[in-house]
């Protein structure tokens, strides 16, 4: 496990110091190919040449998809210049990422811990920036299913203003679409008991959602990115829930001819096969009913 944050935060919560968070509704989350973190611009580079240095490096293992590595080279440099803001927001992302693999809960509550004070301190030192905004809202979509009922509904009211400032800050961004896309569909599919905690205790949902506008997001994502997996994979189980066979069966066979980079892409693509396998089944189904009746 890289030494920084995570690590003081894994021996806190021995102790029970820390208060903890958690991972989001929705499978796949936090499964985004490195290539996402990675393809978000810089901003302008430290004047230090050794900061600069750590930076290229920390790049370097992220398009080779050393994560753990570039966390602790992030985190190199945040020991030396604490404001680095590139640092901070992917230390956040990064955090999140290796967190989320984890199935001890004491080291993945860690990650998170310090995912959110990685993305606090981004959007203290550049507070109009998408990646810090990018990075907060990540963070309290991840926590929020290990929280209270009342925690998890704050956590989705606190990200709301985050993820739509990202897309807003850059709409070319498919990876903060794809995230928008996530927070309309889960709280637009808020349950009977949350909807009715939100309407009592916190004066409603969150203002906006909907399943129609988590669509547009979606495809706005796959749009941009039409090879990454996971766009493709989250527009297409929408669809599905939507009852848009055709549209999903379409974005489905785009996704199989897709070739996997990462272990969480082939998982993915598995996820993929399954479910162009049980609609083509459901379709032959239909097809035969219909033939038996003529």
């Amino acid at each position: 496990m890289p030494v920084g944050i995570p690590r003081l935060l894994c021996t806190a919560a021995r102790w029970g110091v820390l208060s903890w968070w958690l991972l989001l509704a929705l499978p796949g989350w936090a499964q985004s190919s490195a290539r996402s973190i990675k393809s978000a611009p810089t901003t302008a580079e430290s004047p230090d040449p050794a900061i600069r240095k750590l930076l290229e490096e920390a790049r370097t293992l992220q398009a080779d998809y050393h994560e753990s590595e570039a966390l602790a080279k992030f985190e190199q440099v945040l020991s030396k210049a604490p404001a680095t803001y590139e640092a901070l927001w992917q230390a956040a992302v990064l955090s999140i990422r290796i967190g989320s693999r984890y199935t001890d809960e004491t080291r993945k509550t860690a990650y998170f811990a310090a995912a959110r004070l990685y993305a606090n301190r981004a959007l203290v030192v550049q507070p109009e920036g998408a990646e810090g905004h990018y990075a907060e809202a990540l963070t309290l979509a991840t926590q929020a299913t290990l929280l209270s009922a009342r925690g998890r509904l704050l956590a989705y009211r606190e990200m709301r203003d985050h993820v739509f400032r990202a897309t807003e800050l850059r709409p070319e961004w498919a990876e903060a679409w794809q995230l928008l896309g996530r927070w309309h569909y889960r709280v637009d599919h808020y349950n009977i008991l949350e909807q009715i905690y939100s309407r009592v205790f916190l004066g409603g949902r969150p203002y906006g959602a909907s399943t129609f506008m988590a669509l547009d997001a979606l495809r706005k994502a796959h749009e941009l990115e039409p090879k990454r997996i996971q766009f493709a994979y989250d527009l297409a189980r929408v669809y599905l829930n939507r009852s848009q066979q055709t549209r999903a069966t379409a974005v489905l066979q785009e996704a199989v001819a897709l070739t996997p980079v990462t272990a969480d892409e082939l998982e993915i693509s598995r996820r993929c096969r399954r479910m162009l396998e049980q609609l083509n089944r459901q379709l032959r189904r239909q097809v035969h009913r219909h033939l038996r009746k003529l």
